[in-house]
């Protein structure tokens, strides 16, 4: 097939095309020019205060949007109601490591949601009760976990020696009277949960705990005979034994006023459970949602843990696999996200003095990163529980 000859007109329209498109090209280009220039044009830089108010890839990357300061350095003296700080942590795994990842993951995670928003299933808007700042990460070695777990026990008493920004009508839980600081902390693998107890106790004393996890983290250490331990050397801390250290050493509240929650991991023995009775705890199944539902657990929760401190432990492990892949020792069969967010919100009331979210390892994440927005999100209600009930006795 031939094409038929063009008449002259559509031969004249066709040479008109390229400099119409000149013409235009040049004249979007003038006004894009003249646009940038103008001082109310979204292309101009903000001023730095007016970076926390840009959308959710715009800025630096704090928890939710909250303030950063320098809480060790330049901005030592400022008062805040919440600190955020990160535990970047992951040397005394047993399985994947990968979490001192989870600090950076955990906040990306969280940048869509903003403090400053209103936490519909809550009920609350953050910043209406707390000021919450983001102090960034503690430095931990990755040499020596003591000197490293040190490092973080040392951070958090700097952090509650401060009083907080609010005082409330009522007396404090705190022994001294005064009204310090929470405490939300971004992991890490699940051992720094031992330095936070150990901070928070010397203020308020022996706390009772709310365990979120697959396992129960209380495996008594033990000295086989073929260990590589010489008979006077200490058995090191683990993500797996921190909590029968907690236990030792006087930070956990007495009559098994702490709980685990959504348990469904392997056990090496059933010795396993009774040392987990010595060490304090009671023990909520995953499984056993099925049978009392949410409430259910929420009311074992409530009457373990009475009118205590309480110190809410969330291991993202406690999460089924197909909605939290990315982490150190996954387990199938956990809660799902909803049933999570259902049982914290059932919790509203509770004296919450700290909390962590812990085992978020992003390198096993999916490009979506599922796993960091559950994360993100688990840490913003947990902030909203803490905005919802201050800190007072009775």
């Amino acid at each position: 097939m031939s094409w038929l000859p063009l008449s002259r007109m559509t031969r004249h329209i066709l040479c008109l095309i390229p400099v119409t498109l000149a013409v235009s090209a040049l004249a979007v280009q003038e006004h894009f020019s003249m646009g940038t220039l103008r001082t109310d044009n979204h292309t101009i830089l903000p001023h730095p205060s007016d970076v926390w108010s840009q959308e959710a890839w715009n800025g630096l990357t704090t928890f939710a949007g909250a303030q950063p300061l320098r809480c060790f350095g330049a901005d030592v003296g400022v008062q805040y109601d919440v600190a955020v700080i990160g535990a970047p942590f992951d040397t005394a795994t047993t399985y994947r490591s990968g979490t001192r990842f989870g600090p950076n993951g955990i906040r990306q995670g969280a940048r869509r949601l903003g403090i400053s928003r209103i936490n519909v299933p809550m009920k609350v808007r953050i910043t209406d009760h707390l000021e919450v700042v983001d102090c960034g990460d503690v430095p931990m070695v990755f040499i020596d976990n003591k000197v490293a777990l040190r490092q973080l026990e040392s951070a958090t008493a700097e952090l509650l020696s401060k009083t907080s920004l609010r005082t409330y009508e009522g007396d404090s839980l705190a022994k001294d009277g005064k009204f310090h600081p929470r405490l939300l902390t971004l992991g890490g693998d699940h051992t720094i949960t031992l330095s936070l107890l150990r901070g928070l106790a010397k203020v308020y004393g022996p706390l009772s705990v709310v365990h979120f996890d697959s396992h129960i983290d209380t495996w008594k250490p033990t000295r086989a005979p073929d260990s590589p331990w010489l008979p006077d050397e200490e058995l090191p801390v683990t993500h797996d034994n921190y909590f029968w250290h907690a236990h030792e050493e006087g930070l956990l509240a007495p009559n098994h006023s702490n709980i685990h929650v959504g348990i469904h991991g392997a056990l090496d023995s059933w010795q396993d459970y009774d040392d987990d009775y010595e060490a304090g705890f009671v023990i909520i199944q995953a499984e056993e949602i099925e049978d009392v539902g949410y409430q259910g657990i929420v009311d074992k929760v409530r009457q373990a843990v009475g009118d205590n401190p309480v110190y809410i432990s969330f291991d993202i492990d406690v999460i089924d696999l197909g909605m939290a892949p990315a982490t150190g020792t996954p387990e199938i069969g956990g809660f799902t996200t909803r049933e999570v967010r259902k049982i914290l919100k059932g919790l509203s009331g509770l004296k919450i003095v700290g909390a962590d979210i812990v085992e978020v390892a992003p390198g096993y994440d999916t490009q979506a990163e599922i796993t960091q927005i559950a994360a993100g999100n688990i840490g913003w209600d947990l902030l909203a529980l803490m905005a919802k009930t201050p800190l007072v006795r009775g």
